[in-house]
């Protein structure tokens, strides 16, 4: 007995310790955590690491940044998906932002009074968010559903909306639900960059040329009043009217340049400006197009040809008809009668989907251009060229003077005239650009001694669109009203211009480590639709049933090894 009690007391210091060691082990492991942090994601892709720019921007946080999310209720699966995924991401920014980063799912429909609902998406409406309309089959048979795939970022007393769904018109709905996963982390960075920026950059339009009035860029500039301090300026041959500017965006101009202002573009460039180039190599009056339905195509004398060529690049005078085109509304009524419009395909506006994994362009919308020209690149010492854009890879190219008639939209397309493919149309060039005036007789003098010369820039950059209207928003000149950027009020469609040029601005102007976390790319493991069906109730036993006789199954062979072991 004594022995027995002995070994009791024994057994029960035992325990007694190796509970007070595991106590103290926790603790000391909760303590050593306060000083040390680290996350582990066991994710192929790496889809929770966060990026370091986008660590930074979590740490550096000044007050409370609070995301309202009107990703709740009823969604379709798809839907569930981001939600849960936006969940994770802003949990992961939190984890690096010391508690600063906070956030709310709301349900936007939760309200049974429909004034109610109305009232709530007009202030979702108001405050830039976009809804979009889902057909939900329920035992009544088919509904329409509204929701709002977005967010409201409140920081430091200002808001700005966040569009979590990105929609692509050439994507599926997998790979649209895929890329807006893709893309949460940048949208969040982006939208806490936006209102943290204190300087911001000074950009200019240039006016002199006859480039595109405020009216047709103004909602080009206000996005781009987002990042920056946006100018428009004309040169007049004032030497030093580019001095406080880090881009000037040059769009559309139809005039030629006068050399003197081409030499204040060219040493703005040498001393590390960027230009946003958006030319025309060819004019097309429109007026004619609409008065008789034709018009024709020339060469428009800009006066820029041996600059462009100079830094590595030749917009050529030739019109690009692309079978991945936008519609045009053609009036098909005989005159004197009611005005019946019908659609046709308007080869001669192009939509351009980019296949480039580069961050100016990656998971963008179809992006709509308008009598577009190719670009060649010319092979220049130290030049880095990359394509962004390019066309579809059924193209035509016509020489000019090229005619272009209303009258071809209603004509089917030869396919065999069609011949062309990807044919670039946006090209970058990085590098250290050689002066156009370098080792030049004709150099302006004056202009020389009143601001000096350079020969070679230091490292900048430059983006060159072969089409001027791919930063024209379109205007309803009754009013003045402007559409949005990209907005086509036939097929009342929107493409992704504005979100083109900002990133082409971002890059230029220094803020390409924001744009590099765009590039991320996510694997969604999905299940084989098909299969899913076909095998619905073998994968059921396999998810239900298998798992709940192996517990089982578990739980009698413990029993016995335990009755095995004590009976003894």
């Amino acid at each position: 007995m004594v022995e027995a009690a002995t070994h009791t007391r024994n057994l029960k210091k035992r325990d007694l310790s190796r509970l007070t060691m595991s106590i103290v082990i926790i603790v000391l492991c909760n303590f050593v955590g306060t000083f040390l942090f680290h996350r582990f994601d066991l994710t192929s892709e790496k889809r929770y690491t966060l990026s370091p720019e986008s660590k930074e921007i979590a740490k550096n946080l000044k007050v409370t940044a609070f995301f309202k999310i009107y990703l709740d209720g009823k969604l379709p699966p798809g839907l569930i998906k981001l939600r849960d995924e936006t969940k994770e991401m802003l949990d992961e920014f939190r984890a690096y932002s010391n508690g600063k980063i906070q956030y709310e799912f709301i349900n936007p429909s939760a309200s049974s009074d429909e004034q109610q609902q109305k009232a709530v998406f007009h202030q979702l409406y108001e405050a830039g968010l976009t809804p979009t309309e889902l057909e939900v089959k329920d035992n009544s048979g088919n509904s329409q559903q509204i929701i709002w795939p977005g967010a409201i970022l409140s920081y430091m007393g200002r808001d700005i909306p966040i569009q979590l769904l990105q929609t692509q018109m050439d994507a599926d709905p997998q790979t649209q639900l895929n890329n807006s996963i893709e893309a949460l982390e940048y949208d969040i960075d982006n939208a806490i960059h936006k209102l943290s920026i204190q300087m911001r950059p000074r950009v200019a339009f240039i006016d002199g040329q006859g480039e595109l009035d405020s009216l047709s860029t103004a909602d080009a500039l206000k996005g781009l009043s987002e990042y920056y301090d946006v100018h428009r300026i004309t040169l007049h041959q004032r030497l030093k009217s580019l001095q406080t500017y880090k881009a000037i965006i040059i769009a559309k101009p139809d005039t030629a340049f006068d050399e003197k202002d081409k030499f204040i573009i060219d040493q703005f460039i040498m001393r590390g400006g960027k230009v946003l180039w958006l030319l025309d190599a060819l004019s097309a009056p429109m007026d004619s197009l609409k008065r008789n339905g034709m018009t024709l195509a020339f060469p428009a004398n800009l006066n820029l040809e041996d600059q462009l060529f100079k830094y590595g690049v030749r917009v050529n005078t030739n019109l690009i008809m692309d079978m991945q085109c936008a519609d045009i509304q053609l009036n098909m009524a005989y005159p004197g009668q009611q005005p019946q419009f019908k659609p046709f395909p308007w080869f001669f506006e192009p939509l351009i989907s980019s296949t480039s994994d580069n961050p100016i362009v990656k998971n963008l919308n179809l992006i709509e251009l308008n009598l577009a020209n190719t670009i060649d690149t010319i092979a220049v010492r130290g030049i880095k060229k990359t394509i962004l854009l390019t066309t579809s890879k059924y193209t035509r190219l016509m020489n000019s003077p090229a005619r272009v008639s209303l009258a071809m939209a209603q004509m089917k397309p030869d396919e065999r005239q069609f011949t062309r493919s990807f044919e670039p149309v946006a090209v970058l060039l990085e590098g250290k650009f050689t002066s156009l005036y370098k080792d030049r007789i004709d150099m302006p003098k004056d202009s020389i001694n009143a601001m000096g010369f350079t020969a070679e820039s230091i490292p900048t950059s430059m983006i060159v669109v072969s089409d001027g209207d791919v930063i024209a928003n379109a205007v309803r000149h009754s009013d003045n009203f402007t559409y949005p950027l990209g907005y086509d009020i036939y097929m009342k469609t929107q493409f992704g211009n504005r979100d083109f040029i900002i990133n082409c601005m971002n890059y230029l102007c220094g803020d390409e480590n924001l744009l590099t976390i765009r590039t991320k790319q996510l694997t969604l493991r999905l299940l084989d639709g098909k299969k899913a069906v076909t095998f619905r109730t073998r994968l059921q036993i396999i998810n239900m049933v298998i798992p709940i006789a192996l517990i089982i199954l578990l739980g009698i062979i413990m029993t016995w090894i335990r009755k095995q072991k004590y009976a003894k």
